[in-house]
């Protein structure tokens, strides 16, 4: 759809977007006056129009013509959001670089905007002084302190097993007692954790202060060591995200056991694969899980699973009637153990830097899941990337719905309470108004997302009339994201900026994502994250050199603080190192992500390499495809593009797998579909490109981090091709 610019937009137009002649009056003599004094087509009127001008309860489509009217000559990378030099100077970034910027910088030094690039940089080559410094701004507590911050071994391979080197030598530390903290970033009477359960929403928001929280959290570490477990023994968790999930993740820390995560969506089969590759000694889980009116079996599951002992929460109240196993124990009577230890202090075992803290495993979509340890040092990279990228700090709230069994349940854990935020948690599903309304409730002031859940919220408009205004950021992470869907969400909340964060569960966090001291573009990172390199990898295998403009498979610098240098099942040196290119005498980090890093310096993920195609000799992402194909109908709910080699051989041919929206009754011309999907990908990405045939699917294959699976669908529409010999 072509959009006017914005000084040729009449009242009239804003009227036919079923605004009143009142109000389109109004934002149309504001709209002029902006253009008057900042030009029609600068970030500058952009700025103006959505602080301004633009409110939750205008139509979203008026959002749009604001929006894409200013830039539509712009280019690429848009600023929708750009920061405030005096709101920068108040960030965590902004005053720890108004403290140390010219010890770093010397005369260089000018603002914390200005000089954002330059610390990123600066982390990079001189890791040893700034994690010494985000760690003490942190009040990280060691109770032996590391010999250093890094050491780093130059030899090769056949005198290195880990190429990232050793971080924190000699360190012992224990990231649980660093969460239960109290110092100049949080109190005892501060809140922890704030949360509702589904179906309490016209009830208050439950609290728990610190001191709340540090008791219940040595009650169970008590509890933990009656069961009589070697210490550093596997316990895991197959719970939803909850209070008590996050009081018994602690627990188990702070005890000096290892966490196994595992996420509470997962069937027998994939649940006693994770048991018996952690060797997990005992297993938290609950009865059932209540979603609504329905009611999902768990612990069933784990009994099927073959778990070992299992303590077992009732989802209702204080009891369950179902039977247990002989070995397993009641909440109730794995609690009444320790009442006569309710209050007392449990001294945190203190354990090597290098000692697992949580197992956590990959989506296994290719064959049996990679379990990646976290060591003691992760936790800090996780809360590291919080306090500086989305500014966590005390007083903050912050929510994401997610799950301990991925990577961002212990993520935001660490992200809140060691930076002295409190966590807040909603006990149900966070596609519906119940989650919107705890939002505001909570008054939540960080929110993370991953697109798919936006897209739901936008789809049924489940957030209307709920107030955001306490969001000062959002957060996202888990997929490419779609420009007009992310216009939408910070519109919910007066165009606060969103933080693009894209990591892994090997990584314990991101390496690249955006931050609230750069402009940050839709479906863009604006940053490498602190203390990551990135290198785009030409079609020779090659780095292209940093900085340069250029689109192929992302590998990472080696050195980044926290990140994984084992498996417990594969070797990792294979997996992440092995037939790798080298910069500077460095081996680069294997990560498998297709980016594109613009000329304007942001950098667009386009999903996995191996979701790539070539397409008449031209190499393309399923991700540029599909999101040309989903504007393409009102029909279509959302595409999957794969590339299918015919049957007999020859150049890949595009397949669009559709599924369309249930509303729709009537069944669209599929032939139609395609000539109208070939014009809009000619059209938009290249003329040499052609669909050769649209497949209608009920839904699209998905990880349980909501990743389309195009290789098994690459595998199933080869197998259609085939049969119908297309």
């Amino acid at each position: 759809m072509a959009h006017k610019t914005l000084d040729s937009i009449t009242q009239a137009d804003i009227e036919a977007l079923g605004i009143s002649a009142e109000v389109a009056e109004v934002v149309h003599r504001k709209v002029a006056e902006i253009v008057r004094d900042f030009g029609a087509a600068t970030p500058e009127a952009w700025k103006r129009i959505s602080k301004q001008v633009l409110h939750p309860g205008l139509p979203f489509s008026f959002h749009q013509m604001m929006y894409y009217g200013c830039y539509r000559d712009f280019g690429p990378d848009p600023p929708a959001w750009m920061p405030d030099p005096e709101a920068a100077l108040r960030t965590n970034v902004g005053q720890l670089l108004e403290k140390k910027g010219r010890e770093f910088f010397g005369s260089k030094y000018k603002d914390p905007v200005s000089s954002f690039s330059d610390l990123q940089e600066f982390s990079v080559s001189q890791p040893e002084v700034y994690w010494k410094t985000v760690l003490d701004e942190m009040n990280v507590s060691f109770s032996v302190p590391p010999e250093c911050i890094l050491c780093e071994n130059r030899s090769g391979r056949s005198g290195m097993q880990n190429p990232g080197g050793q971080w924190l030598p000699g360190a012992y530390v224990n990231p649980a007692k660093n969460c239960l903290n109290v110092n100049c970033k949080k109190s005892l009477n501060d809140i922890a954790i704030r949360w509702r359960d589904e179906g309490d929403d016209n009830l208050p928001v439950k609290t728990m202060t610190f001191k709340e929280l540090r008791e219940e959290v040595w009650l169970i570490a008590h509890a933990l060591n009656t069961l009589g477990l070697d210490r550093g023994s596997s316990i895991a968790i197959d719970m939803p995200m909850h209070v008590y999930s996050v009081v018994i993740y602690l627990a188990i820390v702070l005890a000096g056991y290892t966490v196994v995560s595992i996420a509470d969506s997962f069937a027998p089969g994939e649940i006693s694969t994770r048991l018996r590759i952690s060797g997990a000694k005992a297993i938290f889980t609950q009865d059932l899980i209540i979603r609504g009116e329905k009611s999902l079996p768990l612990y069933s599951r784990v009994v099927e699973a073959q778990a070992p002992i299992a303590i077992v929460i009732p989802s209702r109240g204080s009891s369950f009637s179902m039977k247990l196993r002989d070995n397993d124990i009641s909440w109730h009577d794995f609690l009444d153990k320790v009442r006569n230890f309710k209050g007392d202090e449990f001294t945190a075992v203190e354990k090597p830097v290098e000692a697992f803290t949580n197992i956590l495993f990959s989506s296994g979509t290719t064959g049996q899941p990679k379990a990646i340890p976290w060591t003691n040092a992760t936790p800090f990279k996780a809360a590291a990337d919080a306090w500086c990228h989305m500014d966590i700090y005390r007083g903050d709230i912050v929510a994401w719905p997610t799950n301990l069994g991925w990577m961002m349940g212990p993520w935001l854990v660490y992200a809140s309470l060691i930076n002295g935020a409190s966590i807040a948690l909603y006990n149900g599903s966070p596609l519906g108004s119940g989650f919107a309304k705890f939002v505001q409730d909570a008054k939540v002031t960080m929110l993370g997302v991953i697109p798919s859940i936006v897209r739901t919220w936008k789809g049924s408009n489940c957030v209307a009339g709920y107030d955001w205004s306490a969001i000062r950021c959002f957060a996202s992470t888990g997929e490419a994201s779609n420009v007009d869907e992310y216009l939408w969400l910070m519109g919910r909340a007066y165009y606060k900026p969103i933080i693009e964060y894209c990591g892994g569960t090997e990584i314990g966090g991101g390496f690249v994502t955006g931050s609230l001291l750069q402009p940050q573009s839709l479906a863009a990172f604006s940053t490498p994250a602190m203390g990551c390199s990135l290198f785009i990898l030409a079609e020779d295998g090659h780095p292209v050199p940093p900085n340069v403009p250029g689109m192929g498979e992302l590998a990472l610098g080696p050195l980044m603080f926290g990140a994984s240098s084992t498996l417990l099942n594969g070797d990792h040196y294979d997996v992440y190192f092995r037939g790798m290119p080298s910069w500077n005498g460095k081996i680069l980090r294997r990560h498998g992500d297709f980016f594109e890093r613009t000329s304007r310096g942001y950098y667009h993920a386009h999903g996995r390499a191996d979701d790539t195609m070539n397409l008449g000799g031209i190499k393309v992402g399923s991700v540029e495809i599909e999101r040309i194909c989903n504007g393409v109908d009102s029909s279509v709910l959302e595409t999957a593009a794969i590339g299918v080699p015919p049957p007999k051989g020859g150049p890949e041919q595009l397949v669009i797998a559709v599924v369309f929206k249930g509303s729709d009754k009537s069944t669209p011309d599929l032939n139609q579909l395609r000539m109208s999907f070939n014009s809009a990908i000619q059209k938009k990405l290249n003329p040499l490109f052609r669909v050769s045939h649209v497949v209608p699917l009920p839904s699209l294959p998905r990880t349980a981090t909501n990743k389309v699976m195009r290789r098994l669908l690459r595998k199933q529409l080869a197998q259609v091709q085939h049969n119908a010999k297309l």
